[in-house]
Order: C-alpha cells, then structure tokens, then sequence
C-alpha cells in the first residue's frame, strides 16, 4: 500500500514541503532513499522503539521510503514523526483521510515523546502557503508556529495523541496566539536604561544620532569608562521592532534554534555580543549543516564587537560586504544560502595596549609606535564603513556621586522614532532603505545638498583629517541624521561640524 504523508526541510530562512511516500509490500528489508543524512537514517530505530513502547506494532513487511524531491538533502531528526506516520498509515493502523491534509513533524525519543524542532515558523509559513489545513509538531514550539493565521496549529506530547488525532478518535487543541495584541504589550518593555548612565553626555549624543540612523559606531577610551555598559543599552533607544521586522527576526532566530521555550514572537531587538576568539564561520554562519551566524542573529538589532583589535583579522575582514550589502551569501560547492545582515555594528577598543593613551590622569606606558600599530589591526576599510567614531573620557568622582536623576531612554527613543519618522517619509518610494546610514551615492547627492559655507568646512576637513570618499559619504549621511534629530528640512554648518567632529580617530589624525 502507497501512503503519502507531508514534512518540511528547512533551507537559509525559508522552508520547503517534502513529501514522504511510504510503500509497503511483501518482504523483510527497510530502504529509506532520498538523500537522508545519518541522523534521518537512524529514525528507523528511534520509531520501532516509539511504537512498540506504546503498544503498536511495526509493519514486518518491505518498506520503501521515499523523501521527495530526492535531490534536496535532507538533515536532522525531525522527520521521526512524519516517518512514523507514513509506515503506520502504509500498513493500515491509521486511517489515510486525514494525514494528507497536516504537514507533520517532530523528533521521537525512544518512549514515544515529541522533541521540540529547529525552524517552527518558517515550516507554518510554508504549510500556510501550500494550502495545507494545519500543522502538527511538538507542544514547545507551538506558540511560535501560531503566529502563522489561516493555519491549525497543533502541538503534540506524544505519538499516541498524533495516532488518535489522525484516526478520528481524539480531538486536539488548536493553539491560538493573539499576535497582535501579545506583540503591542510587550514591545515597549525595556530591561535596560540609559538613566542608570552617569555622566557620558557627549558619547549619549553620539549613540542617540547612530540609533536614529542606524549608523554603526566604534566607541575608543581606556578600561572602565563605560563603553560595555553604554553598548548594552543602545537596544533600549532603538525603535520597537515592527510586526514584519519582528517576523523577519524570528524566523532566523527559529532556523538557528534560538527561540525559547513558550515564546511566540520575538518583541525586543537581538543584541548580540560575540567573543573575540569567534571564528569568520560563526560570524557570518555557514558550515557543513547551513547555519545564520552572529551577523544574522543581529539583523533588525545591534551586534557588539567589544575590544575590536582583539578579534582576528580575518574575522573583522568577513565583516566588509554585509556591512555594504545588509546580507549575507554563504557559497560552497553543494549549496548557497542567503542570509539577511541589516544589523547595527557597535564597537568599542580601548586606545592602545595598556588601555591609558590620551587618559587625563594616569600615564600611557606603551613604547613609541605601539599605539598605532594597535590602531592598524583594525583595517582602513572597515574604519571606513564606520559612520561614527566617538572618544571616551572616564567619568570624574563628582559625576558619579551626583544624585540627580539623568535622562530616561524612553525620552532619547522618543526622539529617535521621531526622527525615523521623518526618515521613512523621506525613502517611502524607495524598496529596501529605511533610514539614512542606508542611502545610495544617487540618494546621497539628492537629500544631502549643503551650502557653500558648509561646503567649505567640509573641504578643510576632508584635507586636514586626509579622508577618503567613502568617509566624505559618511560624514553628509550622519548630517542627515543630526539635521533629522533637530527637525531641520536642510542640513545647517552645525550640523556638517558634529558630523566632522564624528571622525576624530580617522588614520592620520589619532596617534601621531
């Protein structure tokens, strides 16, 4: 008897339907073909367990089973439930009617249990997409394929529950998530806030005109003045993600396993902050099973690069063209992914070996040179993709001890949104660019003219500080930005000035 049972393989952040069919005739032997990888082919054991443990039996007759289409590999152990549908629906102890309108999936332990799956969400959207009634998968990732409407959405414990739900005995639960209403409750819950900042006036400036248009920023100052800290709360001064963004963000949070348990939708910005000791791999993702690396997970967020010199150079020059390109392709000769990358790049270093050079109090001990062949671990290129580059100062003993409250990051975020607001007016007709860090050369010479004092000032910078083009284009975007924050229609001389002032450590013009 041919039975025809439907799962999903998950490919980069999209997923795609695979049909099992399952063919069982006289004889003794099991054939699983269709590109299987070891852990799929050692679904046979993991499923004859899961029956026999619940009291059923396993068909002792030929099985073939086929995964269509036979030349996409197939990975992973969640394939054990649609398999063990397929064979008992094939030898007659489920009923067909209804296995043909469920994608299933799921991973099987020996007593018969459901493991949660990678990719939830990406899966409901497919099955959604291909006209399918409903999902079945495990109860912990239920809430996150429910976010998909238009979709029965059933989470299962055991495969005894799948058996009767399928044979009409037993009757399951929908999960229902009000996406909507869950998402605009928890969107503006913040964990951090810029008020537990003592002074840092002037690096809260910086991080406020970099969050208002999504400027990557590197922050330079000796050990303990705050850069990790002041790092950790620019999320919290980011506008909240919107229902799309945060879909987007989900589904590659999903693919990568990193959604926790019971959660449906991610509502606050990723924030992550690998080690230095990173590999160029686990940056941009990739490997032999296709995984979104940390530049991935950072997308719609911010990715934190503390003590910049210290990653590997290779690492930082893997960093170049998603930073341009706001994604990621990851090629190899079997298979290529794309991967979105729109992420906010903050780091921060301190200004040379012993962390003391320009401090205002204690002395430098580094020998001659050694502050710039520090600096020059971090490429020019790069440097360049680096729309603000901000010195700090450690914060005086006054400052510290002061009582008075300072300012919440709800009101800097306020400011922020409202000039994103202004931003999105401005590129409403232009597909893919939201805010200004994003703007072409052709966008740049239409919404950046400037007067001929402006012009000029920026002339003596360009010859003093010795910067590239690439710079040039960096210092009218965040222009842009500040003139944005002042609600100013044109870009004014003070403007042009803050934007300059935002490429002090600029090659030639820090260390000497």
């Amino acid at each position: 008897m041919l039975v025809k049972t439907f799962g999903a393989a998950v490919h980069g952040i999209d997923a795609s339907i695979i049909t099992i069919e399952v063919n069982v005739s006289q004889g003794i032997k099991f054939f699983l073909v269709g590109l299987p990888d070891n852990a799929v082919k050692e679904s046979h054991e993991r499923i004859v367990s899961a029956l026999q443990y619940n009291g059923y039996k396993f068909p002792r007759q030929q099985i073939i089973i086929n995964m269509a289409p036979a030349d996409l590999r197939k990975e992973g152990s969640s394939y054990d439930l649609p398999l063990a549908m397929g064979i008992m629906a094939a030898g007659e102890q489920i009923s067909e009617e209804r296995i043909k309108e469920y994608v299933i999936m799921g991973e099987l332990s020996l007593d018969g249990n459901v493991m949660p799956i990678k990719g939830a969400l990406p899966i409901a959207i497919k099955a959604r997409e291909a006209g399918f009634k409903g999902l079945i998968l495990p109860k912990e990732n239920a809430k996150e394929a429910a976010v998909v409407n238009n979709l029965d959405v059933y989470g299962v414990e055991n495969i005894k529950e799948v058996i009767r739900f399928l044979n009409g005995e037993e009757e399951l639960e929908a999960t229902v998530v009000n996406t909507r209403e869950e998402f605009f409750n928890m969107v503006n819950e913040l964990e951090t806030d810029f008020a537990d900042v003592k002074g840092q006036e002037s690096v809260k400036r910086a991080l406020e005109v970099a969050a208002a248009g999504g400027h990557n920023i590197i922050m330079v100052g000796p050990p303990g003045a705050g850069k990790s800290m002041l790092a950790k709360r620019i999320p919290s001064i980011l506008p909240p993600l919107t229902l799309h963004e945060a879909l987007e963000t989900t589904k590659i949070h999903s693919v990568a396993g990193k959604i926790e348990k019971g959660v449906s939708l991610m509502f606050q910005r990723p924030f992550r902050s690998p080690h230095h000791t990173i590999s160029d791999v686990a940056l941009v993702g990739g490997g032999s099973f296709p995984q979104p690396g940390e530049i991935s997970l950072a997308h719609n967020g911010v990715l934190f690069l503390d003590e910049l010199p210290e990653f590997k150079r290779t690492v930082l020059e893997v960093m170049r063209q998603p930073l341009e390109d706001r994604k990621i392709c990851v090629s190899r000769s079997k298979f290529s992914v794309e991967y979105p990358a729109s992420f906010m790049l903050v780091s921060s270093m301190n200004p040379c070996p012993c962390g003391y050079y320009n401090h205002p109090e204690r002395e430098c001990v580094c020998a001659p040179g050694v502050v710039q062949k520090y600096l020059n671990r971090i490429s020019g290129p790069l440097l360049d993709r680096i729309d603000i580059h901000i010195e700090i100062v450690p914060v005086s003993f006054d400052k510290l001890a002061c009582t008075k409250p300072t300012e919440k990051s709800s009101v800097i975020r306020e400011r922020v949104i409202n000039a994103r607001k202004i931003q999105e007016e401005r590129f409403r007709d232009v597909q893919g660019i939201h805010c200004n860090a994003q703007m072409s050369s052709k966008l740049l010479r239409k919404y950046t003219v400037i007067n001929d004092e402006s012009q000029q000032l920026l002339k003596h910078a360009m010859q003093k500080l010795n910067l590239s083009a690439r710079a040039y284009d960096r210092i009218l975007k965040v222009a842009r930005t500040i003139a944005d924050l002042d609600g100013a229609e044109h870009i004014a001389t003070e403007h042009i000035s803050e934007a300059i002032n935002y490429r002090n450590l600029d090659r030639e013009g820090w260390a000497g």
